[in-house]
């Protein structure tokens, strides 16, 4: 059976949950085998082996933190030469897809970015994606090289595999150009112990309708109530209400969570673009002609000040 390459998300060693979701994907094309780079392999192997990894190409160069991501070009790049992969699959983070075009442009193969799913075709994998911010759906192919597909988080639900997950060190030789840019210093971000955005089965968003900064209070508090991530349109962003980190739209991030819940969010084409390939979407907006109802699996058309907080307090209560 063929092997399938997926490269590792994680911090230092505690795999991040796109990762388990690429290995279920990567099941359906052949045998995943994962690419782990930087430190922390022991921790992330038991991990990787319980989703179906049969093999772990592990490398660990001061090149992956002191350099861009070039140098992990070349870690792929080596990969690829010692395991023949019918396709490489990537998470569809900022990185990863940046990693992905770089990769796919090294070894001269076709490069397919932001699919939903993945499947196994005729003549290679097959991959779905949502254009046309989300207008249409397409089913597409790489011709040429070794397919590189990246993958948005929350197309797959995990699926544990028991595998060997056997740990291999992979020799990597970083060319003289993958050094060219130096990273000289790193800010930590602060934690909001929510989960991240792009990850998160859950997301609840505010928009224009929240009226000023302080009340995104009220979004917080939902989201805390569902152990969601918090989101936010471009004129909440753009109006200094909320960090542009956590902005959702064709200029922001992408979601696709299981359930997006959309406060005062009239629901222009910008932001339905990043949002509407999510499983099930709420609106709560007091204009009931609101374009955002127009895809919203259920509607609430009233006041999101009374609407929000009865909720934040009825999922308490059912919790407690």
């Amino acid at each position: 059976m063929a092997e399938v390459l997926v490269y590792v998300d994680h911090v230092n060693g505690t795999v991040r949950k796109p990762t388990l979701e690429l290995l279920t994907l990567a099941r359906r094309l052949g045998e995943p085998v994962a690419v782990f780079l930087g430190p922390g392999v022991g921790t992330a192997a038991p991990v990787l082996a319980e989703y179906g990894a049969v093999r772990v190409l592990a490398a660990d160069l001061p090149e992956f933190a002191d350099h861009f991501l070039v140098p992990r070009v070349d870690a792929l790049r080596a990969a690829v030469d010692t395991a023949s992969p019918a396709a490489v699959l990537v998470p569809s983070s900022a990185d990863g897809k940046e990693l992905a075009a770089r990769f796919a442009v090294r070894i001269g193969s076709g490069l397919i970015t932001d699919a939903v799913d993945v499947e196994a075709g005729e003549h290679g994998p097959v991959a779905t994606q949502s254009v046309f911010a989300a207008e249409f759906t397409t089913r597409s192919r790489v011709t040429r090289g070794v397919p590189v597909i990246t993958v948005k988080p929350n197309s797959a639900a995990p699926e544990a595999a028991p595998a060997a997950g056997t740990v291999e060190q992979l020799a990597v030789t970083v060319g003289e150009a993958s050094r060219g840019t130096r990273i000289v210093s790193r800010t930590p971000r602060e934690s909001t112990g929510r989960p991240e955005l792009t990850e998160a089965a859950i997301v609840v968003s505010g928009g224009r309708g929240l009226g000023d900064a302080g009340n995104f209070a009220l979004i917080e508090a939902l989201a805390d109530s569902l152990g969601a991530a918090v989101g936010a349109s471009r004129a909440a962003v753009d109006a200094g209400w909320y960090p542009h980190t956590s902005q959702v739209g064709q200029t922001g991030k992408s979601v696709s969570p299981q359930l997006y819940i959309a406060a005062g969010i009239s629901g222009a084409i910008q932001h339905r673009a990043g949002m509407q390939t999510s499983r099930t979407i709420v609106a709560v907006n007091k204009d009931g002609e609101a374009p955002i109802f127009e895809l919203a699996d259920y509607g609430v058309v009233g006041d999101l000040f009374q609407v929000v907080p009865q909720l934040t307090e009825e999922i308490e209560s059912r919790r407690s």
